[in-house]
């Protein structure tokens, strides 16, 4: 194979992802293995056969209280006006909770109901009853009785049962083995530092893992390069040495995308597309008995496409269901549209306000990794539906316990590198509660309170004929509503620009003059309407910035662009600057406040966020990134 050239594929199928599923779960077939383990180390797997229990438990008649065991029988003319006196050893004797039950023996008096005369001598002024207060004799587990189907997860009370009813070694099914071929000559190890071009070869550990949440015993390679000899090498290895088989990139329809190709000449091709979005771009096959899952390199689409096409394989091999996630009912914040023919997979932030759990759209991009950790939930759009509208009530599988969901709080509106900070104060203060933030800018977010879709938002309007931050937009767009705009920060906007500043920018017409590369921020954004009054004032439209329509939603975007362009600059706040190492010459000083409903200013949330706010550790904190200053003695203003 060695030289060997292949033809671009550039066809792919949109093959039913329910029908390549059901296709090489009947291709799978081998058969599961089993081996003998130690009860302790059993956690988590999967019984092969049912277990039966060596022992009963308890294995004698046990005491189920502190006390005197005693024979009922000789008991029953005690009386309160009549004292029973026992002697010691032929009467009754002493014994504690679990201990064995003398023959002679029937009954067991709580010591609490005991008088002692002497060493010898109790007094008793209530008869027992037999069998009162003893443990029979398999009254937990009985020998021989059936403590696990096969097909069982065993779990940490199961692996106490076990053991109490004398079982030291359980059969369990042996974990598939899954091989994971990373490929691509852009990978680096997460070691090798970053450089143009490279890429942090991480895909494969969050797969290991996967795979061992779901059962199975991932084996992850070195990277394999971009040359068709060396992956075909790597798969036939990995079909010698392992049940299924994940390779990693090289499943599109790129120049260097060989997978396809290998995978048939060494075996058989079942599907090369599936009609989803993200994770269209799969490969399903079968390489010398082994099913191989060829999975696109973008993280998104990748790991939504091992849940689809490996999680089902582990599951079969186990003898186990699928797992299957928590659903709720949510009303969308946003309309949501889709394409014909396609199943569209949305990862969606979800939040409960005013009663509802309203659902909102993350980015839809299959590279972005931090969609998925920032999902509260997955909406599926089937694909006989071109998406939904805003209001509609839709069902989506939970990504988070919805516990968690309700216990947020609900952030939307200006990116500000306090939130975060803010949210793990309000961690720290109490666990269950966190925010979830939306960076969808100032307008977006005064329109989410408006709308009932958000507990919070920050926001930073310019009014450019009051040169008064946000009362202005408040009264006009939240007119009739009962919201209030508390005082959170005092902060510096600035150009943000290259070490050195080689351009030499410091005001709006040296962007213009200097056909810089500018990196804007998205409509409504707070920042975007500071950048468009500066044009006005200095004369200036639109059409004479470069890079005037290019959108970044949140000033650590903005900074990221500018760090690696020499050409770039950007408008932002300090922080954002100072963690990307870039000068920064201050503009305008601004207020950044926080606006919501009087409802929830006054409810438990409410109060625990502001007291966070105020807070010395909290204010300390963002005294040290620098830039800012949290507001003292806020005044709020109420609407």
């Amino acid at each position: 194979m060695a030289g060997k050239r292949y033809n671009r594929k550039v066809y792919l199928e949109d093959k039913p992802r329910q029908e390549a599923k059901e296709e090489i779960l009947t291709a799978f077939t081998l058969n599961p293995e089993h081996e003998t383990i130690p009860v302790p180390e059993a956690l988590g797997r999967v019984t092969s056969q049912p277990v039966y229990a060596n022992i009963s438990m308890p294995h004698y008649h046990a005491s189920a209280m502190d006390g005197i065991a005693v024979l009922a029988e000789e008991t029953y003319e005690a009386h309160e006006q009549r004292p029973l006196q026992l002697k010691l050893g032929d009467q009754f004797v002493y014994v504690d909770t679990g201990n064995n039950i003398p023959s002679q023996f029937n009954a067991v008096i709580m010591i609490e109901h005991v008088q002692q005369l002497n060493e010898e001598t109790i007094e008793i002024i209530e008869p027992a009853t037999p069998w009162q207060h003893i443990r029979p004799i398999g009254e937990d587990i009985v020998q021989e009785e059936m403590l696990f189907p096969q097909g069982h997860t065993l779990r940490p009370p199961d692996l106490g049962a076990m053991l109490a009813s004398g079982v030291t070694e359980v059969p369990v099914a042996k974990k598939p083995v899954v091989a994971i071929i990373p490929t691509g000559n852009e990978l680096v190890a997460s070691d090798a530092g970053s450089a143009p071009g490279r890429i942090v070869e991480f895909n494969g550990t969050v797969f290991a893992n996967y795979i061992k949440e779901w059962g199975g015993d991932p084996r992850l390679s070195a990277v394999v390069p971009d040359d068709p000899e060396k992956i075909s090498a790597a798969l036939l290895e990995a079909a010698e040495t392992s049940d299924v088989i994940v390779i990693n990139a090289g499943s599109s329809a790129g120049s260097k995308d060989y997978t396809v190709h290998i995978i048939g000449e060494l075996g058989t091709v079942f599907t090369h597309g599936v009609a989803t979005r993200p994770g269209k771009p799969v490969i399903l096959g079968k390489i010398n008995g082994k099913i191989v899952v060829g999975v696109p390199g973008y993280p998104v689409s990748a790991y939504l496409a091992l849940e689809w096409f490996v999680r089902p394989l582990v599951c079969k091999y186990l003898q186990i269901p699928e797992p299957s996630r928590q659903k709720a009912e949510v009303t969308l914040g946003r309309r949501i549209v889709s394409t014909m023919g396609a199943e569209d997979f949305i990862r969606m932030n979800i939040g409960f306000v005013d009663g509802r759990l309203i659902a909102n759209p993350l980015t839809r991009a299959a590279g972005v990794t931090m969609s998925l950790v920032r999902a509260d939930g997955l909406l599926v759009i089937p694909a006989n539906l071109l998406g939904y509208e805003q209001g509609d009530k839709v069902e989506v599988e939970l990504l988070k316990p919805l516990e968690e969901i309700h216990n947020s709080i609900v952030f939307s509106g200006s990116h500000d590198m306090t939130i975060d900070l803010l949210s793990s104060h309000m961690k720290r203060k109490r666990a269950d509660r966190k925010i979830v933030s939306s960076h969808v800018g100032s307008m977006a977010g005064l329109m989410a309170i408006r709308k009932g879709e958000a507990h919070v938002a920050g926001i930073h309007m310019l009014d450019p004929e009051t040169k008064e931050y946000n009362l202005t937009y408040v009264k006009k767009i939240l007119a009739g509503k009962k919201v209030v705009l508390y005082p959170f920060l005092k902060r510096t906007q600035g150009w943000m620009v290259p070490k050195g500043n080689p351009l030499g920018i410091n005001d709006a017409a040296d962007i213009a003059r200097t056909g810089a590369e500018y990196a804007n921020r998205q409509k409504g954004a707070g920042t975007r309407i500071l950048f468009d009054l500066l044009l006005a004032e200095a004369c200036l439209s639109p059409e004479q910035i470069n890079g005037y329509d290019r959108e970044m939603f949140s000033h650590l975007s903005v900074a990221a662009e500018v760090k690696g362009n020499i050409k770039a600059t950007g408008l932002g706040i300090l922080p954002a600057a100072k963690a990307m190492d870039l000068d920064f010459i201050p503009v305008a000083d601004e207020s950044y406040d926080l606006l919501m409903t009087q409802e929830f200013f006054e409810s438990e949330k409410g109060r625990e966020l502001l007291a966070v706010i105020q807070s010395e550790p909290f204010r300390n904190d963002v005294a040290r990134i620098g830039g800012y200053a949290v507001v003292t003695n806020p005044k709020p203003t109420y609407f």
